[in-house]
């Protein structure tokens, strides 16, 4: 059992230095477009739920 566990420590350690890590510039563009891309996404999440708020009270407030 700790063979095994010691084997796949191993594995795991040759597999972390086969990693090919981006360049910082790609990573900040990368990152960028991210933030960019929620922002955006919120502000229609945003916008669809004040539509939906909107139209409840629509119906709500006239069927009082």
């Amino acid at each position: 059992m700790i063979e095994k566990l010691r084997q796949f420590f191993a594995d795991v350690a040759l597999e972390g230095k086969r990693i090919s890590w981006p360049a910082r510039r790609e990573l900040v563009d990368s990152t960028v477009v991210v933030i960019v891309f929620i922002v955006i996404l919120a502000v229609v999440i945003m916008a669809c739920d004040e539509v939906i708020r909107a139209a409840l009270r629509l119906i709500l407030g006239s069927a009082a």
